[in-house]
């Protein structure tokens, strides 16, 4: 499982989980933990002044007890999300979709070539890229209404 944080400058963070992990409310806490050193590191600015705001979705673990007091510590809000409405999510439809077709008939011999491939990836974006996939989400949250809450299908 690929678990990624970007905002509208690039990946701010990124995590490759074995295989074999299950993605629970206190790995989900944990790996919050490790984005807010990220942040520290490279949008000091953000944590400092502005504050985090967070988007995303209704998951489970996303809303459980330690996700929220995990949030609740480090002080971050979360930027609300239409319930049953996945696919809002500017990962889904801008971010994985784009590395979804960079993927497309590659193969790799072990987790260490797939992480040099998201690498290589994330950073042969530009921040206009970024910052599109996030103004994109006023535009999907308004497709989400007009489509009483259905996927979205483009």
């Amino acid at each position: 499982m690929l678990c990624v944080w970007w905002n509208f400058k690039g990946i701010l963070h990124y995590e490759l989980l074995p295989s074999t992990q299950t993605i629970t409310s206190a790995v989900y806490s944990a790996q919050l933990e490790r984005l807010a050193q990220a942040l520290r590191e490279k949008e000091p600015a953000l944590i400092n002044r502005k504050g985090v705001m967070l988007h995303h979705d209704n998951a489970r673990l996303h809303t459980a007890r330690i996700t929220a007091e995990k949030l609740r510590q480090l002080a971050w809000q979360v930027l609300p999300q239409p319930a049953y409405s996945p696919d809002i999510a500017p990962s889904d439809y801008h971010l994985f979709r784009s590395l979804q077709n960079f993927l497309l008939g590659k193969k790799f011999n072990n987790e260490e070539c797939l992480k040099n491939a998201l690498t290589e990836f994330f950073a042969s974006k530009s921040q206009e890229f970024y910052n599109r996939g996030i103004k994109m989400l006023p535009e999907h949250w308004a497709q989400v209404v007009e489509n009483n809450g259905n996927y979205i299908v483009d």
